[in-house]
């Protein structure tokens, strides 16, 4: 019996980010202020992370309304209509529901229904795994423009009072269009993970914890609604990490995953206009320059002083930065990579848009 031959989506070569987007809440929170909640000071602060000021949202503006800032924005940069896009993916760590995912109501809010939208979890890297999955879907057929989004209110999940991560980290959020191209434009990407320290960065709880925890207070004084109510407060996750494994793995292991997308690529450091990591620490990111042995000439970027560690939103908010502050940069060639939570990493080199 014969098999009849399968029709398959023509093929795209080529692709590169053809827009991008920002979005940055209004409130600025200081090292002064920070140190309201921890004992610190502002000097320990820029000397141990780089930091001067960290963005934070307001109560009611959600990862999403965050999101559909930055795709707005992506969108008319790159000239595409949401109704082209045919996949939506964000990247967050921080949107409040399990399911359903911010992608689908930011896919609705801006026009793109019916096309398919998910999100990704993969903390500080997920904005370099998602330029892996729109490069691989617009390159496959799969789809003719793809949005990547990175977006965290990570206030949400933060004890101010503690001391491992709470004064590193800021609101906002970031997005590209990925689309068709004549000349290569997204270089390999280099991705993994090293689940061996899966426990160095995360959450102080489960959902579960928070599930048995709390009804374990209801049970004790049902009578009581602030009890109740402060119970439930203290248990709610918020982050927390190792700040030494995670430090030197990043500084003795990123640079080697830096310059493997560097050579995936076939590109030398000098070929480089800019290098884009994530925006974890001013120190994680000088050490990587140096062990990279980038010349004066590759402009590196340096968001974290003023927005903080974003996660997800840190690498497309930095770029967007530096295009702004230095256009002429634009079509260059600029190497990104992420690493965080998992342990996670990506990295890749692009042509920026």
């Amino acid at each position: 019996m014969s098999v009849p031959t399968l029709k398959q989506a023509p093929v795209n070569e080529n692709t590169r980010v053809l827009g991008i987007g920002a979005y940055r809440p209004d409130i600025i929170v200081t090292n002064d202020d920070v140190c309201q909640w921890i004992d610190s000071s502002d000097e320990w602060i820029r000397q141990r992370t780089g930091i001067v000021t960290r963005h934070r949202a307001a109560a009611d503006v959600s990862v999403i309304d965050m999101a559909e800032g930055a795709a707005r924005e992506a969108l008319q940069h790159a000239g595409i209509e949401a109704s082209q896009l045919g996949a939506v993916i964000v990247s967050t760590v921080t949107h409040p529901y399990a399911t359903p995912s911010a992608a689908a109501s930011l896919a609705d809010r801006l026009g793109a229904t019916p096309a398919p939208a998910f999100d990704i979890s993969a903390a500080c890297a997920g904005y370099c795994y998602g330029i892996a999955q729109g490069d691989a879907l617009v390159r496959s057929g799969a789809a003719d423009y793809v949005l990547v989004v990175g977006a965290e209110k990570l206030s949400d999940v933060i004890d101010n009072h503690e001391r491992t991560i709470s004064f590193l980290l800021g609101d906002g959020a970031g997005a590209v269009v990925i689309g068709p191209s004549d000349t290569p434009g997204i270089g390999p990407s280099v991705w993994g993970s090293d689940g061996s320290k899966w426990d160095a960065i995360g959450m102080t709880r489960s959902m579960l914890d928070v599930r048995d925890l709390s009804a374990s207070a209801r049970q004790a004084d049902e009578s009581d609604d602030l009890a109740i109510i402060s119970a439930a407060q203290d248990l709610w996750p918020t982050l927390r990490q190792d700040g030494q494994t995670v430090f030197r793995w990043a500084v003795w292991e990123m640079a080697k995953v830096a310059q493997q997308a560097l050579d995936a690529a076939g590109i030398r450091s000098e070929d480089l206009v800019a290098f884009i990591p994530h925006q974890a620490n001013m120190r994680i990111i000088d050490e990587m320059v140096k062990k990279l042995q980038l010349p004066e000439t590759v402009t590196v970027a340096r968001d974290i002083a003023d927005a903080g560690n974003t996660s997800a939103a840190s690498i497309p908010l930095a770029t967007h930065r530096l295009l702004q502050e230095n256009p002429e940069l634009s079509g260059g060639l600029a190497l990104q990579i992420g690493f965080g939570a998992g342990l996670v990493f990506g990295a890749q080199v692009i042509v920026l848009p």
